[in-house]
């Protein structure tokens, strides 16, 4: 007995077996909308007559789709709250639907087959059993604090009841979704069945879940950790020190961890139905908070930059199954590790026996890392690790669909090298630069193919950082763009496409603010003081730590590049050009701003200001951290106006995207643009025109910028996705 091809449905089988099935017909994952909560709301009382009639004995609720049970709420949904009313009346009905189901007169039993997050997991949580299959894809979490919101459907409330407190908090806190065997392990889960026999299993279990006793499926806890969980004293114990973690790593900028801290504080050892109403109305007042508008507009970003159709209309991407590496060294290494671990076959290439050993012992390391973090099982780790394989001779490389050149930063070395790739590679193959600062257009000239040729950026370490710049050359087609770009997403990266031009377009904004950084130095500003005033602001380092760990070496040769083609507005300060006179090289070698002793931080090096001698001003009156603050972030919103000017990128949004997810710019700010749309352009002319009288043209007000003024116009409205 079905009741339409709505999603969900709902239908009871002889053996009593009733199943509430999600498969939204226009949607690739179940999300839950209005809609669907209303169906599901009315498949659950038709469950429930089954009950009653004794024709159910034991519900399901469960996906039709693989690899997807539900992927969350809809995130549109959340974005229309009117204030903090209105998200408290949202959490309550949810949440009302959800004891529904936590109440409902027969077992109940979540079968979870793929991605369960959010309101997905929450509606798990709600049921009396839960188990899951070990496809791929399966994944259980609340992400809701990514978003500066907590999970308002009982979730904040059920799992640390569920799972123990200290289990839930890195679930709650994180918003990072955990695989089936760790699920188990905490007791989220009753069992973790093979995929492959994953329907047959939900049946036998929603049979056996007769029988079960209820939170069968929490493990047995150490002594400690009852007494941490379970005891007033131990749960003051655990939430302070969470409390601690907490503002120590964010500065207290993000309001929703604090608020589930709250939460969890006043509900836990309460009843359940005072902490569903602590979590509602918290749910309510962090909808209403400026942090949880940034974070929603950085996810539509950050999700409209993975739609290849959406980011090159006009191109059909081609799949890669096998690539190649041309440059073995750490870059090289990292980008075949990574294709490897996404289960693409890689052949790195080198001109020397020891730097293919020194990028497959580099890629193998980051494997023996993940299996370490238990990312990764020892036995998947050697099988991927067994798709990469290196050589001297090009022997591989004709059958690979996309090569990768990562060789040294030269312009002749890297144009004699394409041009070998292009010279063995198959005519449809795409070629492909990781260059950071040299021209693509200049590459392509050496080319009898360039249509087919492009930029793949991968940031350094290229394991971690999420952004890759795709850059387009002038000759390079759609199709091979397209492909850069799927290929980039499939990798689970963020790409952002971009056109050539020195520095693209992440390393062309830095370029100014890490000069900047030099300037104040010579105006008599203390090293840690310029750092300490950009993390206030929410960077993740200072800009003199981040020429440290980029290396100064190459953060030299960056300045260079963009001195060069951008004039005298882009001179390096005196005391970076005094700095390239020392041995300092960074992190690498252990001095730099700062001392590293065994690769750990010893604080600012008290020796490197008297090595920069008469280049640093003393004894004058220091820029105060609201005159340093300035200069950086204005040095940057000016740079992304040019940038804009020239075309590099087509929208503000793609500025803020990759300053957010290449260099960390504060998320809780929406992106730099986003910041600068706060000011009147007109007030921020004023701010770089004040600057450019008592400090030069370097802070001249972009063209762009004039013209935003005069129109009265943001960055945003002149630049947003439908211009």
């Amino acid at each position: 007995m079905s009741r339409s091809a709505s999603s969900p449905t709902f239908a009871v089988d002889s053996d009593g077996v009733g199943r509430i099935t999600f498969d939204d017909p226009h949607r690739s994952l179940n999300v839950l909308d209005e809609q669907v909560m209303a169906t599901f709301a009315t498949c659950l009382d038709e469950a429930r007559q089954a009950a009653v009639a004794g024709r159910l004995r034991v519900l399901v609720v469960e996906s039709g789709k693989e690899g997807s049970f539900i992927a969350g709420a809809d995130v549109e949904a959340i974005g229309d709250i009117e204030g903090p009313d209105d998200g408290e009346a949202k959490a309550r009905a949810g949440q009302e639907l959800y004891l529904e189901l936590e109440r409902f007169p027969t077992p109940t039993v979540a079968a979870i087959d793929g991605l369960c997050l959010g309101g997905g997991l929450e509606m798990a949580l709600a049921c009396r059993y839960r188990i899951c299959s070990d496809h791929p894809r399966t994944r259980l979490g609340l992400p809701e604090v990514q978003l500066g919101i907590l999970p308002g459907w009982g979730g904040t409330t059920r799992l640390p009841r569920l799972v123990g407190l200290q289990a839930a908090l890195d679930l709650l806190l994180t918003g990072n979704p955990i695989k089936p065997s760790k699920a188990r392990r905490i007791g989220l889960v009753s069992e973790v069945v093979p995929h492959d026999i994953f329907r047959a299993r939900t049946t036998a279990f929603a049979l056996e879940a007769l029988d079960l006793p209820s939170g069968a499926s929490r493990p047995d806890r150490k002594v400690l950790t009852r007494l941490l969980d379970d005891t007033l004293p131990g749960r003051r114990i655990v939430l302070a020190a969470a409390r601690r973690r907490v503002v120590e790593k964010t500065g207290g900028r993000y309001p929703a961890p604090l608020k589930i801290l709250d939460v969890l504080k006043r509900g836990l050892g309460g009843s359940v139905a005072d902490s569903l109403a602590l979590e509602a109305r918290a749910f309510g007042e962090l909808t209403s908070t400026p942090t949880h508008a940034s974070l929603l507009h950085v996810f539509h970003l950050r999700e409209g930059a993975r739609k290849t159709a959406r980011a090159v209309p006009g191109g059909t991407p081609r799949p890669v199954g096998r690539i190649g590496v041309v440059g073995a060294g750490v870059m090289g290494g990292g980008i075949a590790q990574l294709a490897a671990f996404r289960d693409v076959e890689v052949r790195m290439k080198d001109i020397r026996d020891d730097a293919v050993a020194g990028g497959l012992q580099h890629a193998r390391e980051l494997f023996d890392k993940a299996v370490e973090r238990r990312k990764l099982r020892r036995a998947d780790a050697d099988r991927k690790m067994a798709l990469i394989s290196g050589g001297l001779e090009w022997h591989g490389f004709h059958t690979a669909d996309l090569v990768v050149e990562a060789v040294v930063e030269r312009m002749d070395v890297k144009r004699s090298v394409l041009k070998e790739v292009e010279g063995v590679v198959e005519s449809d193959a795409i070629v492909a630069t990781n260059t950071s600062s040299l021209s693509v257009d200049a590459m392509a000239e050496a080319l009898d193919r360039p249509s087919r040729f492009c930029g793949i950026h991968f940031f350094n370490p290229v394991h971690k950082m999420p952004l890759v710049e795709i850059v387009r050359g002038a000759a390079t087609d759609d199709d091979t763009v397209a492909t850069a770009h799927a290929f980039a997403v499939a990798l689970g990266k963020v790409p952002v496409v971009c056109a050539d031009g020195p520095g693209f377009l992440v390393n062309r904004i830095l370029g100014p603010y890490m000069n900047e950084a030099g300037h104040l130095l010579a105006d008599g500003a203390a090293v840690a003081a310029v750092d300490r005033a950009a993390t206030d602001f929410g960077m993740p380092m200072g800009p003199l730590r981040l020429m440290d760990e980029v290396g100064l070496d190459i953060a030299r040769h960056a300045g260079a590049t963009l001195h060069e083609a951008f004039g005298e507005r882009m001179a390096p300060a005196a005391p970076l050009l005094a700095l390239a006179e020392t041995d300092r090289l960074g992190r690498k070698n252990g001095r730099g701003f700062y001392r590293y002793a065994q690769g750990k931080d010893q604080g600012v090096d008290p020796d490197v200001l008297a090595e920069l001698g008469d280049t640093v001003r003393r004894g004058a009156d220091a820029p105060d951290t609201d005159e340093i603050r300035q200069r950086l972030v204005l040095a940057m919103v000016n740079e992304a106006a040019r940038i804009l000017d020239d075309g590099i990128v087509e929208t503000a949004g793609e500025v803020d995207l990759a300053m957010i997810m290449g260099t960390g710019f504060p998320p809780f700010r929406g992106g730099l643009l986003r910041f600068a749309d706060a000011h009147h352009p007109r007030s921020l002319v004023e701010m770089l025109e004040r600057l450019e009288d008592r400090l030069g043209p370097r802070f001249t007000p972009a063209p762009l910028l004039r013209r935003l003024a005069e129109e009265d116009r943001g960055f945003y409205d002149a630049f947003g996705p439908g211009r």
